[in-house]
């Protein structure tokens, strides 16, 4: 059985998310750029969801990510919203 499949069912759920900054302020660059990055990478290793693209930028982060069935994306989002 693959990552992408169930006992009688086969899924491809993707979203595209972005989070920006309050007031879109350009705070995202050099040390804080490199840890969003990692936070991002291992909270979604966390939850057992694969980041198929994804960008820091200086005033928003964008991503792009398969994330299972059995998780809705607004428990994925409170998660986020938890950590950060």
């Amino acid at each position: 059985m693959d990552k992408s499949s169930l006992s009688h069912t086969k899924w491809n759920c993707m979203y595209h998310i972005v989070f920006i900054p309050k007031y879109r302020r350009r705070t995202m660059y050099g040390k804080l750029r490199k840890d969003v990055r990692e936070i991002v990478r291992k909270l979604c290793e966390y939850k057992g969801i694969e980041i198929v693209e994804g960008s820091v930028s200086i005033d928003h982060v964008h991503l792009c990510v398969e994330i299972p069935p059995k998780l809705s994306v607004s428990t994925f989002m409170g998660y986020f919203y938890s950590k950060f």
